[in-house]
Order: structure tokens, then sequence, then C-alpha cells
């Protein structure tokens, strides 16, 4: 047999001949993670339409694909879902806001009188990327969150406030492995332990914040007892 008369060789030669390709068309841009490239980078939102070649020619239209999101860096395509996964910056931002929320709703589980939970927590809220923190500060932000929701230090975690840790803590969440979201459990333990056991405003304080990162009862109770424990 010829070479390039075989059955490949007749569908290599019919695939120049006839086939089907892509025009690809910008429909917007912006930064995004790539997971090819493992980091932060620019893309182009592109929409695709099919065309039906003959000798690499366009001659009919085949319908709509897409749309997809191409990496600047690395040129490959990923569905648009990929925009759903915040980029490292915005991660970095997202989770410096939930520690801090956290470490709030804590302190005024527990009140801001005990001098060793000011240090916890100006110290975790410091580490999570907010340098210039002061004991001052926390204690200022939990005396104006009790002016404006009514709140008395000691109280159940009051709705407003519950709401605020969900909005700090569900978007996060999803991103976050299952280490992670213990940590940020583990954390506000520690602060509601600096000046001695738990009370039940801090325990259903705790609870709310094991709920928003998606931690079941009993891992939360295992986190919370785990804490109790010096390492």
């Amino acid at each position: 047999m010829l070479p390039g008369r075989g059955p490949n060789g007749r569908a290599a030669a019919l695939a120049r001949l006839l086939g089907t390709r892509i025009a690809w068309t910008p429909v917007g841009d912006g930064e995004f993670f790539c997971p090819g490239c493992g980091g932060d980078r620019n893309y182009q939102r592109l929409a695709g339409h099919r065309r039906f070649c003959l000798l690499g020619v366009p001659v009919l239209p085949r319908g709509e694909t897409g749309p997809v999101v191409e990496c600047a860096a690395c040129r490959r395509h990923f569905g648009t879902d990929v925009l759903d996964h915040p980029t490292t910056t915005r991660f970095s931002a997202m989770l410096r806001d939930a520690v801090h929320t956290v470490a709030l709703a804590v302190l005024a589980a527990g009140g801001t009188a005990s001098r060793a939970a000011l240090e916890t927590a100006t110290a975790t809220v410091r580490a999570a990327g907010f340098e210039d923190c002061t004991e001052e500060q926390l204690a200022s932000l939990v005396d104006a969150l009790a002016a404006d929701t009514g709140r008395i230090t000691g109280e159940p975690c009051a709705a407003g406030l519950a709401i605020e840790l969900h909005e700090a803590l569900d978007p996060l969440a999803p991103h976050l492995a299952a280490p992670g979201r213990e940590s940020i459990l583990l954390q506000a333990a520690r602060i509601a332990l600096a000046d001695g056991p738990y009370t039940p405003a801090e325990r259903d304080t705790l609870a709310t914040v094991g709920a928003a990162l998606t931690i079941c009862t009993d891992d939360i109770t295992r986190l919370l007892e785990s804490a109790r424990t010096p390492s």
C-alpha cells in the first residue's frame, strides 16, 4: 500500500479538505486566578462562532460556542466558572476581613475588659494582615457595635452579628480546605479562652462561626474542646 493511502492517511486528507473551525471574539476582560499558571493573570472572555470550512475557507455558519476564558499568559481556555474563584489578592482580603469580623464577634460576646482577650484578638488580626491594628481600635469597634445593635455583653449571638459573620464567611468557606476553615474557628476559640473558660455567649458565637464555615456540629465541638488543651 502506498504511503498516505491507508485509512489514517485518507482521514487526514479529508480533514484538510473539510472541517469545522471556531472564530473567537473578545467580549470582556479582567483579572482571574488561572488554574493553568497557578496565579493571578489577565484574561479575555471570548465568544465563539463555528464555521464549516472547505479547503480552509469558512463557507457555512454552524452555530455558537463558548463563551470561554482565555489566559493572557498561557493562552489556555477555561470554562467561565473559573471566574468564580477569587484572585490571590481578593482571597487574601477576604481572609483578612473574615478573621477581623470573627475576632470582633468573639470580643463582643465576652467583653473587652480582659486584657488577655484583647491582646490575643489583636495578635490574631495583625497576623491576618491588619498589621496596624491596636487593642484600643478593637475595643472601640466592639463598643460601637454594641451601641449600634443595643447588644449587651454576655448575650447569645444576636441576629445582626450572625448576619455579619455569615456575610464575611459564606463567600470564603467554599475556597478554603477543611484545615483552613478549622484554623479560623480555632483562632476564635483561643481569643475566647484567653481570659478563662468559654461563657455560654462565647460558645454560641463560636458555634455560629463554625456553621458559617460549613463545619459540622460534631467537628465544632471537637475543635472547641481541642482548643482548651494546651499544645
